[in-house]
């Protein structure tokens, strides 16, 4: 997510919640904050048997991978949706194929139903005070929250189809959550049966908790994001995982989506997967562009910016069309329509001659050389980068639209900012794409880790705004990543907040305000110090491409990644994993005393990190060491006696300015 207005992204609830803490010793201990005194440090602390949350068995492996007797359920979609623009409603007929390839019996069912956010008695609409908040590009109305309620899904008709028999489903309605209970359970290992839904919903507007409706300046612009009810994840570590829909993100299950989208025949949608009936819905002359832009490396116009008004841009002008849309192995897809939407297009040239289609739709209002005509050329760079360095782009198209559900991600789609443009817009589009592959490939539970899906999303936009146009818009420095300084200056606000919560804590248990701060920020540049100052980039990028190789389209845990990256990365990381991840603990290391060409150093922070000390001579020569991390394995001191022996006259920990020192006033020592 982009900075502005992306401080209210994550409109989450401020709930009182314990940190998460999963050391062998006590949680009162474990929860005591060290003081700066160098006697504050205790090694058994930092370096205890770490138990990590969830344990190994037959479905998850001790080096961090699947198991051999892993195993995922599967949720395919038949959606036909009817957009009626005069009463700003959607209606559906969905079909739902669930496979239960669990061991278990499953006596009923669970789906996700996140319009119900707006009912009154929601627990969202309750806890928020009847005030859903309003995100818009407009700053001023930025923290302006809007009284929005709406009924939430109506159902028409709920059925289940179990072999040859169609019969009226027994369900409830609890929140954002619907409990299907089956007259005949569903059997493990390969039950199949099919939940068949008819209902509609009335949609909301700016920004509308990530689906919408809005005017731009030409017409009007619909993002339709979590516009059908979704299967919840049942999974081994917990069963049904029901956690109501707060206003954190989502977790789901995988299958193949065919869907369509009936609307006014004069607007282009675009949604997530291929379009598979373009003679329906494009002109001649729109498809022949659409095909020269799959062979173009430069933007190809699908339609152009004065064409918006020209009738003969559509096959035509009264009635309906209805766009078939198919994608397959995904969690979930997303759509937009306008009457006035601009659309672009390039190849995208992915690992071993693979091919993909960077596409985007913007009003005319965004058009600009600075702004969205730059758009594809951002999309396509970002997925070719992310495919080359982690792991291949596995969609047909991969589509950025300009709306009002600004900064928000889905599978092969992303909705950002009509007036977006200059670094912000290459900035946003990078990091929602890179959702693409977190938590879109790699499917970790977004509303309990939150850093598993912005924090591993921040860390590899880094290097995409780092090489980019030969670094044209790098360093990152957004709301997302260190604005305003570097890295481990700006964290020290973070370490140092004593309301932060841990990065195991959940979502919804901390607000907005931290958001960022947490997820975002310190979720990332945990992962730059775990990739450039403990492991170093040839293990630590060995092992987080097999992290995602054997995790794609699959739900990993925190526990996982932990047990993937040091069994990988060939190291033991559970004092990492202790200080930066399941606690708020802070790095300082200080130079004691010089005595001759003896140095005596000391840890007064709980986190331990390797650390880099350079001492200059007085004939002039320097010395650097880098202290491990089990250097304070034992003690809170080290003496490092210098194998030069000309008397040290200066020592200064961390010269090259990368760790972050809470205390920077003792790391340099001068002998008078």
């Amino acid at each position: 997510m982009p900075s502005f207005p992306l401080s209210l992204r994550r409109s989450c609830l401020r709930l009182l919640i314990p940190a998460l803490c999963f050391v062998s010793c006590s949680a009162a201990i474990a929860q005591t904050a060290p003081s700066a005194a160098p006697s504050s440090y205790d090694p058994r602390l930092t370096f205890a048997p770490l138990s990590l949350p969830d344990p190994v068995n037959a479905y998850r492996s001790s080096n961090g991978a699947p198991g051999p007797s892993y195993w995922q359920n599967d949720a395919s979609y038949e959606l036909h949706a009817t957009l009626d623009t005069s009463a700003k409603e959607l209606r559906t007929t969905e079909i739902i194929t669930y496979t239960n390839n669990s061991p278990d019996t499953l006596p009923n069912l669970w789906v996700q139903l996140d319009q119900n956010i707006y009912r009154k008695d929601s627990r969202a609409q309750v806890l928020l005070g009847g005030m859903m908040r309003r995100r818009r590009n407009n700053p001023a109305s930025d923290a302006k929250p809007e009284s929005t309620s709406s009924d939430g899904f109506i159902f028409d008709s709920v059925e289940i189809e179990a072999g040859k028999q169609t019969t009226k489903a027994e369900y409830i309605v609890n929140d954002t959550r619907m409990q299907i209970r089956l007259a005949q359970p569903l059997q493990g290992r390969g039950g199949k049966l099919k939940i068949q839904i008819q209902y509609h919903y009335q949609i909301p507007g700016l920004w509308g908790g990530r689906t919408s409706w809005g005017m731009s300046k030409q017409g009007e612009i619909y993002d339709m994001a979590q516009w059908y009810p979704r299967m919840c994840v049942y999974d081994d570590l917990r069963g049904w995982d029901t956690l109501p829909y707060l206003g954190s993100e989502f977790y789901l299950e995988y299958g193949n989506f065919d869907y369509f989208v009936t609307v006014p025949a004069n607007m282009i949608v675009a949604g997530s997967g291929e379009l598979m009936n373009p003679k329906d819905v494009l002109t001649k002359a729109e498809i022949e562009r659409l095909e020269q832009a799959r062979n173009s490396d430069k933007t190809v116009y699908i339609r152009k910016p004065e064409e918006v008004t020209d009738p003969a841009s559509r096959p035509k002008t009264d009635g309906s069309l209805t766009w078939h849309f198919h994608m397959d192995h995904t969690r979930d897809v997303a759509w937009s329509a306008s009457p006035v939407f601009i659309w672009d297009a390039a190849r995208i040239n992915l690992p071993d001659g693979k091919k993909s289609l960077a596409m985007s739709v913007y009003p005319p209002e965004s058009v600009g050389a600075d702004a969205w005509d730059k758009s594809t050329e951002y999309v396509k760079d970002t997925v070719e980068h992310f495919s080359k360095q982690w792991f291949p782009y596995p969609w047909p198209a991969a589509v950025s639209v300009a709306g009002f559900s600004t900064g928000m991600e889905y599978p092969g789609i992303v909705f950002d900012g009509i007036p977006d443009k200059g670094d912000f817009l290459f900035w946003v589009t990078a990091h929602e794409i890179g959702h693409d592959w977190f938590p879109m490939i790699v499917g970790s539970n977004e509303r309990r880790h939150a850093f598993m899906d912005e924090g591993f999303n921040t860390f590899i936009d880094i290097d995409e705004s780092a090489t980019y146009a030969g670094g044209k818009y790098g360093p990152k420095r957004d709301s997302e990543y260190s604005a305003g300084g570097e890295p481990p200056d700006m964290i020290l606000k973070v370490l140092d907040n004593p309301d932060a919560p841990t990065l195991m804590a959940q979502a919804d248990s901390y607000g907005f305000q931290l958001g960022h701060p947490i997820s975002y920020f310190k979720g990332a540049y945990g992962m730059v110090l775990l990739r450039e100052q403990i492991l170093g980039p040839e293990r630590f990028d060995w092992a987080f491409r097999k992290y995602i190789r054997d995790w794609a389209y699959k739900h990993p845990s925190p526990s996982d990644f932990f047990r993937e990256m040091q069994s990988e990365g060939g190291e033991d990381l559970s004092w990492f994993w202790n200080g930066w991840y399941l606690n708020n603990w802070k790095y300082d290391v200080a130079v004691d005393k010089i005595e001759g060409s003896t140095v005596t150093l000391s840890n007064r922070g709980q986190l331990v990190l390797p650390t880099t000390v350079e001492a200059t001579h007085q004939d002039g020569t320097k010395t650097r060491v880098k202290l491990p991390a089990e250097t304070w394995m034992s003690k809170g001191t080290y003496t490092w006696a210098l194998e030069n022996k000309s008397p040290v006259v200066s020592v200064v920990v961390d010269p090259d300015h990368q760790l972050p020192d809470d205390d920077r006033s003792n790391n340099e020592k001068k002998v008078q």
